[in-house]
């Protein structure tokens, strides 16, 4: 049998870099994966739904070119070759990282990973043959997928996943989406710019984005509205009927239980992904699991020595940078080189609708909970010179301080090209810069990340510009 010092299981952002950086490291290294190289992330996830998103965008902007003085004429959305190009650009990253695994001299074994004992994995490929290989050190980062309410299963044509809304075979005119999380308003977003009714429909009281601070969640509710998306918070969804030609949704307002039926083409089920940690030998290593995930350390080491696991299998937030941070501190633990565990309340936190969305830290409401005495400071992108040049004045920059000695606690912001911003805040909470230090880091002007040191003026009583 062959023996790698490491084997990883899964190739997705928490797997393949796990792999590169063991390679770096001078381990010899196999991948097993059962799909496409770049797991879920790369073929199915981050990258191909903001391909689908960049040509909503598009699409939007050429609708709007007049507010520009720009007059082109009428256009229409190719629902087809939207989805063509997105699958277009899921390919070449999943060809990137084939090359990558060449560059690093990464064995990668195309197959069904199954954990057995003395440390060894056994892959079933397509014929169905199984092969055993050994190793010192083994890494489960399979991912996770869909999760489908107890109620509404997923059938992949009446009601789907998000894989399959990457891959209708042509556009609903009405759309119900469960869930309004970022998976949801993502695709509530992409459907609803190209023309079809949305209906979103989400449990928690919030509304959309329920996990995000109250203010963010509050103002993509306002946006959404104006788009002529239909949002029903705080409610719960009895019921779904797939036995006619149109399907009926049956909701319950949980504030008074006023029940309404919706009727669409499609039901998109966005209520979170479950573990893919059945079937993969866990139980017969004894290997710890609590509710479907993976029992870790730090240093993702689980109670059976020289099996870890990484990335959506485990407890921590379900994000593929978080994936992909867990995978190389994993591996230099490995080595025994102590890296800091992962601090997993500056994790940022990014949605790709638009606006969009990026934050990291405590909201207002956890770190009034923790017992601070706030300094907040918020600045609208209505009072931007660069927004108002880039025709994007929705949404605002929220940074929260304490009041005693000015740590920066959380910033929450809702805007065109936030996402991008968002690392400025991560970075500055790393290095434990207090609010006088982002108020006199001089920002260039006109750029929308003015708005972080105008939020933090406003925190303070110095703002300049509102």
């Amino acid at each position: 049998m062959t023996k790698f010092d490491l084997i990883v299981v899964g190739s997705g952002p928490g797997g393949y870099p796990a792999a590169i950086r063991a390679s770096q490291l001078g381990m010899n290294v196999a991948i097993i994966e059962r799909e496409s190289l770049g797991g879920i992330c790369l073929n199915w996830g981050c990258i191909p739904t903001k391909a689908l998103l960049k040509s909503a965008q598009v699409f939007e902007y050429i609708s709007h070119a007049e507010d520009y003085g720009i007059s082109i004429g009428s256009s229409k959305v190719d629902f087809d070759k939207m989805i063509s190009r997105s699958r277009d650009v899921a390919g070449g990253m999943s060809k990137g990282v084939q090359f990558l695994m060449k560059k690093n001299k990464i064995n990668v074994i195309m197959g069904e990973g199954k954990l057995e004992r003395g440390k060894s994995v056994s892959v079933t490929d397509a014929e169905g043959n199984a092969t055993r290989y050994l190793a010192d050190h083994i890494i489960v980062a399979t991912g996770g997928r869909a999760r489908a309410l107890p109620n509404v299963p997923i059938d992949g044509e009446k009601v789907i996943g998000y894989r399959e809304a990457m891959t209708l075979k042509k556009q609903p005119k009405r759309m119900v989406v469960i869930g309004a999380g970022a998976i949801g308003v993502e695709f509530a977003y992409f459907y609803n710019s190209i023309g079809t009714e949305v209906t979103v429909v989400e449990f928690m009281e919030n509304g959309l984005v329920p996990r995000e601070d109250r203010d963010v969640s509050k103002e993509l509710n306002k946006v959404f509205k104006k788009k002529g998306i239909n949002v029903l918070g705080n409610t719960a969804v009895e019921k779904v009927d797939t036995s006619g030609k149109e399907i009926k949704v049956t909701v319950k307002s949980r504030k008074d239980d006023q029940e309404e039926v919706i009727k669409c083409d499609v039901v998109l089920s966005a209520v979170g992904v479950t573990p893919n940690t059945e079937n993969i030998g866990l139980e017969s290593l004894g290997v710890k699991t609590d509710r479907g995930l993976i029992e870790v350390d730090e240093y993702y080491r689980t109670n059976v020595p020289g099996i870890y696991a990484i990335g959506d299998v485990t407890k921590g937030q379900a994000l593929a940078h978080v994936a992909t941070a867990e995978g190389i501190t994993c591996v230099e633990a490995i080595k025994g080189h102590q890296p800091e565990p992962i601090d997993y309340n500056n994790i940022p936190g990014c949605t790709y609708c638009s606006p969009e969305i990026a934050s990291v830290g405590h909201t207002e409401a956890s770190a009034k909970e923790a017992g601070y005495q706030l300094k907040i400071g918020k600045f609208p992108f209505s009072a931007s010179g660069k927004a108002s040049a880039a025709g994007a004045k929705e949404g605002f920059v929220k940074v929260i301080y304490d009041a005693k000695y000015g740590e920066l606690l959380g910033a929450h912001m809702i805007g065109y090209n936030v996402t991008e911003m968002i690392a400025e805040i991560v970075a500055a909470r790393k290095l434990e810069t207090t609010g006088h230090e982002i108020l006199k880091a001089v920002h260039p002007h006109p750029t929308m990340s003015e708005a972080v040191m105008e939020a933090t003026a406003a925190a303070y009583g110095e703002v300049i510009h509102l």
